[in-house]
């Protein structure tokens, strides 16, 4: 399975109401194109374009030394572009 999980946050939200654009956790090892046709195999949609990013773990510090004890996981993020007048609805299911 290439895509992970869908990223729903406020900076995404915005994205997908002002730009049509729609943002994913991906397998590391996966490719612009496989995102691309993953994406629309499974929503059924037309993908503009993908662009992705690996995203460095953040430190982790002790809240009473300060000292940093560990890194969370990094993760790959795509965040995919669809042509107009298709949309991804994350909350049809629920």
């Amino acid at each position: 399975m290439i895509l992970k999980k869908p990223l729903i946050t406020e900076k995404m939200t915005s994205l997908m109401d002002k730009r049509g654009q729609y943002g994913f956790v991906v397998d590391p090892k996966s490719t612009k194109d496989e995102i691309k046709a993953e994406v629309e195999k499974f929503y059924g949609v037309e993908v503009a374009s993908v662009n992705t990013m690996i995203t460095r773990g953040k430190a982790r510090k002790n809240r009473r030394t300060g000292q940093i004890s560990g890194y969370t996981n990094k993760y790959k993020k795509a965040i995919i572009t669809l042509k107009e007048g298709f949309t991804i609805d994350f909350y049809e299911n629920i």
